[in-house]
């Protein structure tokens, strides 16, 4: 049956052999790759920010112009199966990273679940925390740093 997902296929097939669907079903809905990162080109410290890309629907986590995004938001980050080793930068949480680690899905993942709210509720996603980065001035970026994660190369 075409478009079929196959059983528990995040624990059976490697990421470079799930179908387009499969691929965009392991996202768990959480937003965080969503929210402004830079790196500093000396240190590569890579500063988070609780500013959410224009596109993104911080009530519902997902992007409001997933088709175009990476048209008008080239700074978008694409993540697909090719750049599983450029994932340091997501967070532990985060199904791709997990699944390219060899780690299980959390048990409030939305395919195990079943709810896609689950994620939320554990407090997981940036529902709750997240502001857009519309209309906020670039000099005023440095207010917003949350974390700073150590990543080499």
């Amino acid at each position: 049956m075409e478009g079929a997902m196959r059983e528990r296929f995040w624990e059976h097939y490697p990421l470079e052999e799930l179908t387009a669907e499969e691929w965009e079903a392991l996202c768990d809905g959480c937003g965080q790759c969503c929210l402004l990162k830079f790196q500093d080109d000396e240190t590569g410290e890579l500063a988070v920010l609780n500013l959410a890309c224009e596109l993104l629907d911080i009530q519902s986590c997902r992007c409001s112009d997933y088709p175009n995004r990476l048209e008008r938001v080239p700074e978008c980050t694409q993540l697909t199966p090719e750049r599983v080793d450029e994932f340091r930068w997501l967070p532990r949480s985060c199904a791709y990273r997990r699944v390219a680690e060899g780690r299980k899905l959390a048990a409030w993942h939305p395919l195990l679940s079943g709810d896609p709210e689950r994620v939320h509720r554990k407090g997981v996603s940036v529902r709750n925390f997240a502001v857009s980065s519309r209309g906020v001035p670039e000099e005023h970026y440095e207010d917003h740093i949350i974390a700073i994660l150590p990543i080499d190369g």
